[in-house]
């Protein structure tokens, strides 16, 4: 008899009830009436296990930002909480996008080809080697004259002779 009395509690006390997915809004948990039993909240269907397989990954467009950031500014300090609830943001959100407007590229936000940029023409392209060329050719020299200079230092340095410091902008 006492085990049916602690069944009795316990199912009167342990109801579980599932909570309703409302696409991903935060809501209240439901609170069970006086009286439900388990058998009651067994009755609602369980909640779907699966899981995407890859999240999405939320995408805003620049007019979008603009007027999120336009109601963020005109809003009092309160009621900017109250806007990132209604649009399921979050307040870097606003940090980042109000970056983005000072440095202009909201503004700039158009659609973009995607893909390799423009090819180059044969004149731009036999420019660009020549100096690719001279690039490399101008390093190497200056790679040899760092070696002559050091070999130069430690030559004085055995025979003693004294070094006199180099002035800036004194040209031979």
């Amino acid at each position: 008899m006492r085990s049916n009395m602690l069944a009795e509690k316990r199912a009167n006390h342990a109801t579980v009830v599932p909570l309703k997915g409302n696409g991903g809004e935060r809501s209240e948990p439901e609170v069970p009436e006086r009286g439900t039993t388990v058998a009651a909240a067994k009755s609602a269907p369980p909640p779907d296990p699966e899981v995407p397989a890859y999240p999405t990954r939320r995408k805003h467009s620049a007019a979008y930002k603009l007027r999120i950031l336009k109601e963020a500014d005109a809003a009092d300090t309160g009621d900017i909480g109250a806007l990132l609830r209604r649009e399921g943001l979050y307040s870097s959100y606003l940090t980042a996008w109000r970056r983005q407007r000072e440095t202009g590229e909201l503004g700039a936000l158009t659609a973009r080809k995607r893909g390799p940029g423009p090819k180059m023409d044969e004149a731009t392209r036999r420019k660009l080697t020549q100096l690719e060329k001279a690039n490399s050719r101008l390093s190497s020299r200056l790679r040899r004259a760092e070696q002559i200079i050091l070999i130069q230092k430690k030559i004085s340095e055995l025979l003693g002779i004294p070094l006199s410091p180099c002035q800036i902008g004194d040209e031979d």
